[in-house]
């Protein structure tokens, strides 16, 4: 069998997922069969979400290997008459399409490894199709939770997929999103923002050993206080989102084209916020380091009649990072940065898009 997965997360994830797969197959199916799993990487979707397309191009692939099984994984999120789809499976090929945004961001790679699991043991048994339509083990195990309930789909007669599980609703919508959230690994944007950090830090620097600084810092209640963090964290994700070209503009009119474009925008505008959220924490402590270590409490409190207290050394903290934040995001350019890039959807689909046509091309040259 094969693990077909998308690149970045979806191949991370079935990469680790192939070490252990085969033993637990094993295990669970018995009577001495053997599962041998090899994982590709390559960019499956790319130009396409649509479910038929998409299960063509699977069984395709898998027709040109002759592998018995082919399981899909891309971090896509994927849609079918208006509800967001978790799996695909048809029996009949051996196929299965795991999308996966709905399994949350939560214990990712365990609920995928389940959901391969379910759906494997399912296309490598007995499929009887009775007076009452197609019979199979039901997947819901691995995919039950209280925050997404899931439930079979719709499956059109022209279709290849002969069983479909979706989720529906607010919760569903949500857990997808975060799901989103989770495959553009926000934790990989912070170090993309080294150039910001760079302007930040050294504006930073400069405004905590500045009088007028120190003043406005004092004068400042804590709603305004907030308010300027909130500023300019929120000046920091919208000069990133504009200065990368993150925000998704699609050219369809559809529905479902409406719907995965703001999917896309509120999955980046997350990312973004976290990794910008993250190096403000960061600056609030650097500021603090470099206030305790640097500032005079005479001359600080000759200058603003106020005692240099922890409080004090808090406040200039926090104003300052405010700032240095403003500073950071008018002071970089992150056109280049592909870490930046790598936190919309929509750029992943233009670089997999392109290593497709580079692949065919290559094929043609050969």
């Amino acid at each position: 069998m094969a693990l077909l997965a998308d690149p970045d997360a979806p191949t991370e994830i079935a990469q680790r997922m192939a070490q252990i797969l085969p033993t637990r197959l094993a295990d669970k199916w018995g009577h001495g069969r053997r599962f041998d799993v090899e994982v590709v990487s390559e960019p499956f979707t790319a130009g396409t979400e649509d479910l038929p397309t998409l299960m063509r191009r699977i069984m395709d692939r898998g027709s040109a290997q002759n592998w018995d099984i082919v399981v899909a994984l891309t971090d896509l999120p994927l849609h079918s008459h208006g509800r967001r789809l978790v799996v695909d499976l048809s029996h009949e090929h051996g196929l299965a399409l795991l999308s996966l945004p709905p399994l949350g961001g939560l214990r990712l790679q365990t609920r995928a490894r389940r959901a391969v699991e379910e759906a494997v043991l399912s296309l490598a048994g007995p499929w009887a199709t009775g007076a009452e339509g197609p019979q199979s083990q039901p997947l819901l195990g691995p995919f039950v939770s209280r925050l997404a309930p899931i439930h079979p789909g719709q499956v059109g007669e022209e279709e290849t997929a002969d069983l479909r599980y979706v989720v529906s609703g607010p919760r569903g919508y949500l857990r997808v999103l975060v799901g989103m959230v989770r495959a553009n690994r926000p934790w990989r944007l912070v170090p993309g923002l080294s150039k910001a950090l760079a302007a930040a830090l050294a504006t930073g620097a400069v405004a905590t050993v500045n009088s007028t600084i120190w003043n406005l810092a004092e004068s400042l209640s804590a709603p305004r206080l907030v308010i300027a963090a909130v500023g300019s964290v929120a000046l920091m994700i919208g000069w990133l989102i504009v200065d990368a070209q993150l925000w998704h503009r699609s050219t369809e009119v559809s529905p479902e084209a409406r719907q995965r474009a703001r999917l896309y925008n509120a999955s980046t505008v997350l990312t973004v916020g976290i990794g910008v959220l993250v190096c403000y924490v960061g600056l609030i402590v650097i500021n603090l380091v470099w206030a305790l270590f640097i500032l005079n409490g005479q001359v600080f409190a000759s200058t603003t009649g106020t005692p240099l207290d922890a409080a004090e050394y808090w406040t200039l903290s926090w104003f300052v990072a405010s700032v240095a934040t403003v500073g950071g995001a008018l002071g970089s350019g992150l056109e280049s940065d592909e870490a930046i890039r790598a936190a919309a959807y929509s750029k992943r689909e233009q670089e997999r898009r392109h290593m497709l046509q580079d692949d065919d091309g290559d094929q043609l040259v050969n």
